[in-house]
C-alpha cells in the first residue's frame, strides 16, 4: 500500500490551505525549490479565543476536516504545526519560524469506522531523519476508531515507535471521524435512503444507536446519566445549544420545529 494515495496532497485542497500546507518548509511542495528558502508563516489556522496583550512563546496549531469520499467511506485529513516565535534562536532574525508541520490523511470505511488507507506527510521538521517514521503509519490500517483507538495508536506509535506529533495528532482525530459519521448517520449524506431527522435521533433504534455511539464518553453520556435516560426513556433528542440559538436566529421556535419534524422535545 502506498504511504499516501496519488494527489491526496494536492496544493489546492481547501483543508490544506488553511492548514498551510504547501507553502513552506521542506516538505512535498519543497521538492520544487531549495530547502534553504526561509519559512514564512501564511496565517493562523485557527482564531478561536481573544490573543492577551503578552509576548508569545509557541504556537501549536491542530486542523481536521473531514469529508465524504464516497458512499462508503469518510476521508479525515488533519495537520499540526508548531510555530516559534521570531528571536528564538538568534535576535537579528524576528521572523516566526514553523518547526513542525505534519499532515495525515486517514480514510475510514462508515459501515464498521475501519481504517483502509492512511497515510503521513511531513511538511516540516527539525531533523532530516525525522520523516523515515512515516511508513510505519501505515500500521494504522486495520484499526477501527471506535472505542480502544487511543488505547492502540500508543502501543503502536507512543515514544521511539512514533513521531510524538504525529501521535498527538491522531488522537485529535479519531472523535472527528466518530462526529462525521454520526452526522452523515443522520443526514445519509443526501444519498437516495435519506434518514428523516426525526426518525434518525427519535425512534428507539435511533436513539439506542445514538446513546450506543456516545456512551461513556463524557460525563453527560455517563451510564446512567440524566441526559441519557432521558433519551432513552422519553426519546428526547436533547437538541444542541447551538441548533436551539441558530433556530431563534432564523425566528423559529425549537420545540415547534422539533414536533414538526416528530422529535421528541427535552421537557425538562
Amino acid at each position: 500500500m502506498r504511504a499516501w494515495p496519488p494527489g491526496a496532497l494536492s496544493t489546492g485542497s481547501p483543508a490544506l490551505i488553511a492548514a498551510g500546507v504547501g507553502s513552506t518548509g521542506c516538505g512535498r511542495a519543497a521538492r520544487r525549490r531549495s530547502c534553504n528558502t526561509p519559512t514564512v508563516i501564511t496565517g493562523e489556522a485557527t482564531d478561536l479565543f481573544d490573543e492577551p496583550d503578552l509576548p508569545r512563546l509557541h504556537s501549536r496549531d491542530y486542523i481536521v476536516r473531514a469529508y465524504r469520499r464516497d458512499d462508503l467511506h469518510i476521508l479525515v485529513r488533519g495537520a499540526v504545526r508548531d510555530i516559534l516565535p521570531g528571536g528564538f534562536y538568534d535576535d537579528d532574525d524576528r521572523i516566526p519560524m514553523r518547526m513542525h508541520h505534519m499532515v495525515v490523511d486517514l480514510v475510514v470505511r462508515t459501515s464498521d469506522l475501519e481504517i483502509v488507507e492512511a497515510g503521513v506527510v511531513f511538511e516540516e521538521h527539525p531533523h532530516a531523519t525525522c520523516p523515515t517514521i512515516a511508513e510505519h503509519y501505515t500500521k494504522l490500517v486495520g484499526l477501527s476508531v471506535a472505542r480502544g483507538f487511543t488505547h492502540r495508536v500508543r502501543e503502536l506509535f507512543g515514544g521511539p515507535r512514533g513521531c510524538t506529533h504525529t501521535t498527538a495528532l491522531l488522537q485529535a482525530m479519531a472523535p472527528v471521524v466518530v462526529q462525521a459519521y454520526l452526522g452523515g448517520r443522520v443526514k445519509e449524506i443526501g444519498g437516495p435512503d435519506a434518514v428523516p431527522f426525526g426518525e434518525a435521533l427519535s425512534s428507539p433504534e435511533g436513539r439506542a444507536k445514538r446513546v450506543e455511539g456516545n456512551r461513556n464518553t463524557c460525563h453527560l453520556w455517563a451510564d446512567g446519566s440524566e441526559h441519557v435516560r432521558a433519551i432513552l426513556e422519553t426519546g428526547a433528542v436533547m437538541l444542541p445549544e447551538p441548533i436551539q440559538r441558530r433556530l431563534r436566529a432564523r425566528g423559529l421556535d425549537p420545540d415547534a420545529w422539533q414536533r414538526g419534524r416528530g422529535v421528541v422535545a427535552d421537557e425538562r
